[in-house]
């Protein structure tokens, strides 16, 4: 734990953004040990708040020790409070939590209400953000949800989470990740290697995915044998998915007449997850993106929900969500 940092109220050695603060608050924890996880190390998540809200972030003790603005001081006070919750219920956080508290406490959202999960036998994954926690919610509810938004919002991650869940407790019998690949018209034949090869630079974060969400050799077996398949879209075509759990990825570069192919596919006892980014189409100009039609079309039937994520639920890191408010056009 880090040294306290001299007085952080009144001396000569204050920095310039305390110079006029107005706000002194002391937050006391019970268990140390909780304290240096939520700390994290060397008070990196300290610092973090500090970078953030523009105040002052001390360790001293069993206390943190926050200087600067009324405002930034409660929002850091929350976050801290709320996080160091999660590490006593044994819960595993990082910079990312520490940044969407941050994030939605200034955009004056609130938390993920309930703090929906994900368990599967590698880990348990939380909501970080509303939007994921009524995201999360809807997978479980519903047999067709679409999750849009931008990256590094979880949309993707999430719903690869959410089937392992469903295969790991028998509720489907087989995962069926799919992407458009390249580009619309899927033409890959200029690419060396097999058809795998071809493919899997462009399905790599959904790999990347599985592995974080299950054990590596349960991955790989699964794979070989089938019940875990990643396949381009144009593969679809012509097959009836029972008993499975499907997943389109990138779907925002499907035309109208592939999404209507891929939401066909649907059989008995499936469920299926589409998830794109309507900012970053990349099909011809003037071709119309069969996600944005879809959602459209499909707007309240029954079994079906959209959810929509904003810049605010980018959990990658702060950096991530300043791109990305920066190519929307806000502030």
């Amino acid at each position: 734990m880090a040294a306290f940092r001299g007085n952080p109220v009144s001396g000569p050695g204050r920095s310039p953004k305390v110079q006029a603060a107005s706000k002194r608050v002391v937050v006391p924890f019970e268990d140390n040990r909780h304290l240096t996880r939520l700390l994290g190390e060397y008070d990196s998540h300290l610092a973090l708040i500090e970078d953030r809200l523009g105040i002052e972030a001390h360790a001293h003790g069993n206390v943190v020790i926050l200087t600067g603005s009324e405002a930034g001081c409660e929002i850091a006070r929350g976050a801290l409070e709320e996080l160091y919750a999660r590490v006593a219920a044994g819960q595993q956080i990082g910079p990312g939590d520490f940044d969407g508290l941050i994030r939605h406490a200034r955009e004056g959202t609130p938390p993920a209400d309930g703090q929906a999960q994900i368990a599967t036998r590698r880990r348990v994954v939380k909501a970080r953000t509303p939007a994921q926690s009524t995201y999360m919610r809807a997978l479980e509810k519903h047999d067709l949800v679409f999750g849009l938004g931008p990256a590094g919002t979880g949309k993707t991650y999430l719903a690869v989470a959410y089937a392992a869940h469903c295969l790991e407790r028998g509720l489907v019998e087989r995962i069926i990740l799919s992407r458009p690949a390249v580009e619309a018209g899927e033409r890959l034949g200029f690419l060396p290697g097999d058809m795998r090869e071809k493919v899997d630079p462009y399905l790599r974060p959904l790999y990347d995915a599985l592995y974080d969400v299950l054990p590596p050799e349960k991955v790989e077996r699964d794979l070989e044998t089938g019940v875990i398949e990643i396949a381009p879209l144009a593969f679809m075509r012509g097959r009836t998915l029972a008993n499975a759990y499907v997943i389109l990825d990138e779907a925002q570069n499907t035309t109208s007449m592939q999404m209507k192919m891929f939401l066909t596919r649907l059989g008995e006892n499936s469920k299926m997850t589409v998830t794109g980014d309507p900012s970053q189409i990349d099909l011809p100009y003037g071709m119309k993106s069969g996600l944005e039609e879809a959602t459209t079309l499909l707007d309240g039937v029954d079994g079906i929900e959209a959810v929509r994520f904003t810049v605010v639920d980018v959990v990658r890191r702060d950096l991530v969500a300043r791109i990305v408010a920066a190519y929307d056009g806000q502030k």
